[in-house]
C-alpha cells in the first residue's frame, strides 16, 4: 500500500491544490471558479469508471488596498477611506468517472460577501468616519464540466488533462443593498439598489470554459504541476444597473459587464517522507479579468486587472480522503484600464480596484466506490523506495 502514497500525494498536492479558487484577491470581480475546474482534476487523477468523488473547498480573503495600474493608493488606508470586501466562499463539487480517462464534475459555489465603506468621505459631515455595510449571501453560478486524460492513467511519469464546460447563471446578479449617505443637514439618507459588482453572487450570463492541467515527475519524490483556465462570457452586459439609476450615467457603464476571466498556476510538489502521507508545494499563481472579452462586446462596468501570487501549500492524504491548505500571497497587483477607461480621448481616466494581500484556501476531498488503485500506475523502482520503506 505504501507505494501508492507517492502517486496519490503527487496528484493531490499538484492537482487538488488546483481546486484553490481563482476567486480573485480583491474587487477585480473574478467569480468563485476553480483555477482549472479544480475538483475535475482531482476526479481525473484517481477516479475509475463508475467512481464518485466529493469535494468541499473553503476560501477567505479581505481586500482593502486600492490600486490604479500597479501603483498602490496608500493614502486610502492612511486616511481610512478604503473600501473593504470580506469574502467567505464554499465550493461543493461532485465528480463521476465515466471511464478511467473521462470524468464529469458539477460544482456549486455558496458565497457570503460583506462590503464596508464610509457613510461620507466629507470629514465635516462624517467626523467620526462612520461606515456602513452591504452584502450578498447565497449560491453562485453552477458549473458543469468534463475532463479527459491525454495519456494512459497507468503512466507513472505524469499526465495531462484537457477539459471544457459550461457556466450556468444560477447566481443572483442583481442582489440589492441599502446604501447610506449623510446629508448636509446631518440626516442619514438611504437608497436601495444593486450592490457592487465585486460582491454580486453571479454575473448574469451563460459562459463556457476551457481548461488544462497536469503534472510530471522531475526527480525522486518531486514533480511539477501546472494548470490553466479561461472562461468565455459572450453576453456583453447584464440587467443590473451599475449606479442604481440611469440618470447622469455614461451609457457605456450604465449596466454591469459580464466579463471573461482567466487563471494559471505552475509549481513544484515535494514529499519529504513518503510514508507520512504529507506533501509540500510552492508555486506561482496568475488570475484576473481582461479589459476586452475574446467573444462579444466589452462595454458595461468592470474592473479589469490581475494578481500574481506566490502560493505555498501543504497536503495530507489518508485512504480515500485528502486535505489541502494553500496560502497565495500577492506579489504584484495591477488594475488595468477598462474598455470604458480607454474611451477617454485624453488618456487620463483610470479607475481603481481594491486587492487583498493573501488568500486562504482549504480543500477536503473523498472518493466513494472502489479503491481506485486499478487506475493508479505501478511506480518505477526508484520512486517506490521511500526513506521509511
Amino acid at each position: 500500500m505504501k507505494k501508492y502514497f507517492f502517486y496519490t500525494i503527487i496528484f493531490i498536492a499538484g492537482l487538488i491544490l488546483n481546486a484553490s479558487d481563482a476567486n480573485a484577491q480583491g474587487c477585480v470581480a473574478v467569480r468563485g471558479m476553480s483555477c482549472s475546474g479544480g475538483t475535475q482534476a482531482l476526479g481525473l487523477s484517481s477516479l475509475e469508471q463508475g467512481q464518485f468523488q466529493f469535494s468541499a473547498s473553503y476560501r477567505y480573503f479581505q481586500s482593502y488596498k486600492h490600486f490604479v495600474g500597479d501603483v498602490e493608493q496608500t493614502q486610502r488606508v492612511a486616511l481610512g477611506t478604503q473600501v473593504v470586501n470580506t469574502v467567505n466562499n464554499i465550493d461543493l463539487g461532485l465528480a463521476y468517472g465515466l471511464t478511467n480517462r473521462l470524468s464529469v464534475t458539477l460544482n456549486l459555489p455558496v458565497s457570503f460577501f460583506d462590503r464596508s465603506q464610509l457613510l461620507s468621505s466629507d470629514i465635516k459631515l462624517n467626523p467620526q468616519w462612520l461606515r456602513f455595510h452591504t452584502g450578498a449571501q447565497g449560491i453562485g453560478d453552477i458549473r458543469l464540466s468534463a475532463d479527459y486524460l491525454l495519456f494512459n492513467p497507468a503512466s507513472a511519469k505524469g499526465n495531462v488533462s484537457v477539459g471544457a464546460g459550461i457556466k450556468i447563471p444560477t447566481g443572483n446578479a442583481n442582489a440589492q443593498g441599502t446604501f447610506h449617505n449623510v446629508l448636509k443637514d446631518g440626516r442619514d439618507s438611504t437608497t436601495v439598489h444593486a450592490v457592487d459588482q465585486s460582491i454580486q453572487l453571479g454575473d448574469g450570463g451563460w459562459g463556457f470554459t476551457v481548461q488544462t492541467q497536469g503534472f510530471f515527475s522531475i526527480f525522486k519524490n518531486a514533480s511539477v504541476y501546472f494548470n490553466g483556465f479561461y472562461m468565455f462570457n459572450p453576453r456583453e452586459v447584464n440587467n443590473t444597473l451599475n449606479k442604481g439609476t440611469l440618470a447622469g450615467v455614461d451609457p457605456i457603464i450604465a449596466y454591469q459587464s459580464v466579463a471573461d476571466q482567466y487563471a494559471a498556476r505552475i509549481g513544484i510538489n515535494y514529499i519529504p517522507v513518503t510514508s507520512w502521507g504529507l506533501a509540500v508545494s510552492l508555486g506561482g499563481r496568475l488570475e484576473g479579468i481582461p479589459s476586452h472579452d475574446l467573444i462579444g462586446g466589452s462595454s458595461g462596468f468592470r474592473r479589469p486587472g490581475y494578481i500574481i501570487s506566490a502560493e505555498p501549500g501543504l497536503a495530507y492524504s489518508k485512504g480515500n480522503s485528502a486535505l489541502v491548505v494553500s496560502l497565495p500571497v500577492a506579489l504584484y497587483r495591477n488594475r488595468t484600464k477598462s474598455y470604458y477607461d480607454l474611451q477617454d480621448p485624453t488618456g487620463v481616466r483610470w479607475g481603481d480596484a481594491a486587492f487583498a494581500d493573501y488568500l486562504v484556501n482549504a480543500t477536503f476531498t473523498h472518493r466513494f466506490g472502489r479503491s481506485g488503485h486499478a487506475a493508479m500506475p505501478v511506480l518505477p523502482k526508484w520512486q517506490q523506495a521511500g526513506p521509511n520503506q
